[in-house]
This record gives structure tokens, sequence and C-alpha cells, in this order.
């Protein structure tokens, strides 16, 4: 039997060996506080992807040709915590294999993890959040790793920079960075937010997207639906210009909740995923792939992943 590819692509672009990106499935729903079901938005995503068109034509490009490599589920759910160190574990592994690695959950805690691990193998990491949620608790329901503390830890260990906020706690206004926080209502009236954005990043960039920072018109299936959120197109533009100025090291895509009568959300965290990997694969210029790609140099020199064959 064949083992299941990303998107259902040619087993030749599935392979680890070859494969410039690593998709890594987290179907975890251990700490939500409303609506469950995060846990199944992984394998609706990969339904939804391998019902979609894998030309990309804004950037007249394929990009599974790149080879994505999709990763066993990580499983861990015995507690909020093994979890994390197991997403940590796995997604370190995956850096030092030179791969680019991309993470679907699954509930926004695994991005402890996931950031964790980043943070170690990159410098200077700016750690960008598009969120509608500002998820800075430092411990929530008797755990650091509750989904309410997704980016706590990256608030102190890295450049963090929150976009899209439109909900919190009044004692997360006490760890947040208000100078790095793009809320909602202030973007919606001011059109240089984005380049605002991008001039508090440094060099190595991670995403963490919790979908929920759409405006739920569009995006109606994540756990915790909030409105005046972002767009489309709006969104599209802010990534393909980071994508393009920074050095974008990895991403995660969490809170697709799956709703059985609409399909709607799941094709677009589909179709995100592979926007945002063709304007990684169409903005690099290099093709050096010999050097571990990951680990921090002892002259704080930051490290870049790289491309071969780049065609398009």
């Amino acid at each position: 039997m064949n083992k299941r590819t990303y998107a259902g692509i040619p087993e030749q672009y599935g392979k680890i060996e070859t494969s410039k990106v690593v998709l890594i499935p987290v179907p975890y729903d251990g700490t939500s506080t409303w609506q469950k079901g995060a846990d199944k938005g992984p394998e609706a995503f990969l339904q939804a992807s391998e019902n979609m068109e894998l030309y990309d034509i804004e950037t007249k490009s394929e990009v599974y040709k790149n080879g994505i490599y999709l990763a066993d589920p990580i499983t861990e759910n015995s507690s909020p915590e093994s979890m994390v160190e197991t997403v940590h574990g796995i997604t370190k592994s995956y850096i030092t294999k030179n791969k680019f690695v991309t993470l679907f959950g699954g509930e926004h805690s695994i991005s402890i993890g996931t950031i964790r691990a980043f943070n170690e193998c990159f410098n200077n990491l700016t750690v960008v959040q598009i969120d509608a949620h500002a998820d800075l608790r430092k411990e929530y329901e008797g755990s650091s790793c509750n989904h309410a503390c997704a980016v706590y830890e990256a608030s102190q260990n890295t450049n963090l920079i929150q976009v899209g906020i439109r909900s919190m706690d009044v004692i997360e206004t006490t760890i947040m960075d208000k100078d790095k926080v793009f809320f909602a209502h202030e973007m919606a009236t001011d059109d240089y937010w984005m380049e605002n954005a991008i001039d508090l990043m440094t060099e190595n960039v991670f995403l963490t997207i919790d979908l929920d920072a759409f405006d739920p018109s569009i995006m109606p299936s994540t756990g915790t639906p909030e409105p005046g959120g972002l767009f489309w197109y709006e969104t599209l533009d802010f990534l393909q210009k980071i994508f393009k100025e920074k050095n974008v090291v990895g991403f995660d895509i969490v809170e697709l909740c799956p709703n059985e009568k609409d399909k709607s959300s799941d094709f677009l965290a589909a179709k995100l995923y592979y926007k945002m990997l063709s304007y990684k694969f169409e903005n690099t210029e290099d093709s050096d792939y010999d050097d571990i790609a990951g680990y921090k140099e002892p002259n704080n020199k930051s490290t870049k992943f790289e491309d071969e064959d780049n065609d398009y």
C-alpha cells in the first residue's frame, strides 16, 4: 500500500529524501474551551488539498514539484505538556535535516513547541502571529501549554509581532508590547500597517496563523470566530510582502474546526497553505542545500533555507 501524499501528489514528489518541504499534521484539541473539533482540522485540510488545483496562477508555478513530504501525524495527547514537547522534538528533527518545516493543527497550543524549536535553530527570530486573540496568558486552567498561552513564551524569547488582534483579557495588556501589536480596529484605517509591521521584523521570520484571524464571513469554521477580521487578498498581500522581503524559515496554521455542512473553510485553509509555499519558493534565489540550514552559528549570523532547481 502506497503512503499517502500531500494533496495526492505523485509519490516521486512526496519522498522525504528529495522533498524540500515537510508538512507535519498535529490533530490536537486538548485545551480548547469553547467549540471542540480542531483535532479534525488536519484531516479536513488534507482532504480539501486533494481536491485543489496545483497550478498557482499568481506565481505561475507548481510548487509541489519542490517536494512536499507528509509526515506522520503527531498524536501525543496524554497532556498538553507532553504534546508540546513532542511537537518541539519532531519539528526540530526535521529542521536539522535541512527541510522547510510546516505544521497544520490542531489548536494553537501546538505552536508553543513549534516556535520553541525554530527559536533554538535560528538567530534573532521574529514570530509573526496573525490571530484574532492575543494568546498571551502565562498560564490558563492550570497549564502553561494551554491554547490561551500559545505565544506567551514567544513574547519572552523572540521578537513577537501580533497582527489582527481583536479579543483579549485585561491581564494580557500587562504582557503585550503594544508597539508591536496591530489591532484589527486600527488596521482598518491604517494604509501603512503592512509596511510598519515588516519594518519591525528581523531577517528570520516564523509565521503562526490562527485561522480565526480571518473574518468569519470567509472563515466560519473555527473554534472561536470573532467579527472584524482579515480578508483574503489583504492577507495574501501581507504574506507575499513578508516572503519577498524576509527569510521565512517556517510556518504553522491552526484552529480549523471543520463543519460537515460547509467545506469552504477547509478549502480556504488548503489554498492558504499552498499559496504560502508558492510565495516561499517563488522568491528564493539561491540553490545550495548542502549545509545544515537550521543551526545558530557561533558568530550570530543568521542561516537561510535555500532551494534548488527553481525554474519558475
